[in-house]
């Protein structure tokens, strides 16, 4: 009976030491996500704001409202690096790879449901 509660308290043990470590690395994350945000919001407006415009959309021009774009990181990472017909430049020599990361994060922190 003795080695079953040994056994018992050893598993409550590692649950709760799972659950802080859990916790931990989401509380880390966290600002790690807002940073990415906002050099995102940065880098969106030295770079993209001038076609896309200051809120994401830009009527009158030929730029989607990229608060509608899809939940597709990787068609836009593409379409960033590559650019879009002939009419969105690419970017992906200018842009690093953290720059197209961060915008990202913050073009997918303003999508509209």
């Amino acid at each position: 009976m003795e080695v079953s509660q040994r056994t018992a308290a050893a598993l409550a043990a590692v649950a709760v030491l799972t659950v802080a470590l859990v916790a931990t690395a989401r509380a880390a994350d966290e600002p790690n996500a807002q940073a990415q945000i906002d050099h995102g919001k940065a880098t969106y407006a030295e770079k993209c704001s001038h076609c896309h415009g200051p809120g994401m959309m830009n009527s009158g021009t030929i730029t989607p409202d990229l608060r509608a774009f899809p939940d597709d990181r990787t068609r836009f990472v593409t379409t960033v690096k590559n650019g879009k017909n002939n009419k969105m430049p690419p970017w992906g020599d200018i842009l690093s790879e953290d720059e197209i990361t961060d915008l990202w994060a913050y073009v997918s922190s303003r999508r509209r449901p």
